[in-house]
């Protein structure tokens, strides 16, 4: 195998699930990766703590309030020490990095991303809201600025990983599987009535709070079709969701001559963060194996739109296009936010997405700026909806 190159990775929320992870990846493969720079949201305690472990040049904590602490913890040490999502970007963009991981969570990451691509940097994406928002926009500017935006979502990264070696050939289909979250077999009643410590009780994965409530309620996997879409160039009507409960086969990709390739592999986050690291290459890892022996059978099944609601919503934005999806976006970081803190009930986050939908202006061509007054413009609905009711 030919030499890989040490990468120089900056990590856009280091503290988070995804973050975590890859400093993991990176820590068993030093001679590989590097970590350069972390940054935070607020959890500035264990930024600390990766930084005196891994020794990045620079740290950033987006809140202000922390950099005090930050700069006084790190003091004995030569890094550089940053706060305010100027320098957010200002990391994401710096000449000596590699590779840039977006790993924040939601609307957030959509401007250190687009500042990283436009400085020339790789992305390997796990924010998979910058997608869901401004596809169209960050598409035309990784043409324009010639940089690859690598996968690290298991769905995506698994038809990635299909397509590999395919060439041109044209998809038919992608589909795209889900695992149904903790709430699969309730009826309408019941997901009524589910709290917020059910909900953040996944089957499968380990995930952060946001996305857990995000994959119990589906919007996670409406979201993927939309990434789905501005990542492989396929029409909606090409992306399917097929339930999958055991969460082993991550996506498919079926090709005009019937033939359907998938990717398996057991539910660890660090494959996926690894192979966009490593890509094209794939480098040995300790992670577990699948063990064939143990796995008795695969299930399939269509999701239900009606109990899942997000979904239905998702591909409704996609088909609108324009700012729809940015509209949806904003709608659901409030009401995952509400739902986390017990301001309103679960099936109620739907309601008031589609409400926030209509309600607020739709723009066809959005620009920047556009997407920058929608997010605002439906945050500020999705509060009054949920306020009046």
């Amino acid at each position: 195998m030919e030499e890989i190159k040490k990468k120089r990775i900056a990590i856009l929320g280091s503290t988070g699930s995804i973050g975590t992870q890859a400093l993991e990846v990176i820590a068993e493969h030093p001679d590989l990766y590097e970590a350069y720079a972390l940054t935070a949201n607020n959890r500035v305690e264990l930024l600390i703590e990766q930084a005196r472990r891994f020794m990045p040049d620079a740290v950033v904590i987006a809140n202000e309030a922390k950099y005090q602490q930050l700069k006084e913890a790190l003091a004995d040490l030569p890094i550089k020490v940053y706060a305010g999502t100027d320098a957010l970007c200002e990391v994401a963009e710096a000449g000596p990095v590699d590779m840039v991981l977006a790993a924040m969570v939601g609307y957030a990451g959509l401007r250190p991303t687009m500042r990283a691509i436009q400085a020339g940097k790789p992305i390997a994406l796990a924010n998979k809201e910058t997608l869901v928002v401004a596809g169209e926009l960050i598409n035309e500017l990784a043409l324009k600025h010639r940089v690859p935006i690598l996968p690290v979502d298991s769905e995506h990264s698994a038809i990635f990983q299909c397509l590999a070696g395919e060439m041109d050939n044209p998809i038919e289909k992608i589909l795209l599987t889900a695992s149904g979250g903790p709430f699969l077999k309730c009826t309408m009643e019941e997901l009524a009535h589910v709290t917020k410590a059910q909900a953040l009780k996944h089957p499968n994965w380990d995930m952060g709070a946001k996305i857990t409530i995000d994959s119990a309620s589906m919007m996670n996997k409406g979201f993927e079709v939309i990434e789905a879409k501005w990542l492989f160039g396929v029409r909606p009507e090409q992306i399917q969701v097929v339930v999958h409960p055991q969460s082993v086969i991550h996506s498919m990709v079926q090709f005009e001559d019937g033939a359907v390739k998938a990717q398996l592999g057991v539910p660890d986050m660090r494959l996926p963060i690894q192979y966009a690291f490593s890509y094209p290459f794939r480098v040995k890892a300790s992670f577990d194996r699948l063990d064939f022996t143990k796995i008795t059978n695969f299930t399939f099944e269509q999701p239900d739109t009606v109990r899942f609601r997000c979904l239905a919503l998702a591909y409704e934005a996609l088909h609108r296009g324009g700012n729809m999806a940015c509209i949806l976006n904003a709608a659901n970081e409030v009401v995952n936010a509400a739902f986390l803190k017990d301001r309103i009930p679960f099936l109620r986050m739907s309601e008031v997405i589609e409400q926030t939908m209509q309600r607020t202006q739709f723009i066809a061509k959005p620009t920047y700026e556009d997407y920058v007054a929608t997010d605002a413009e439906a945050r500020r609905v999705a509060e009054e909806m949920m306020n009046n009711n």
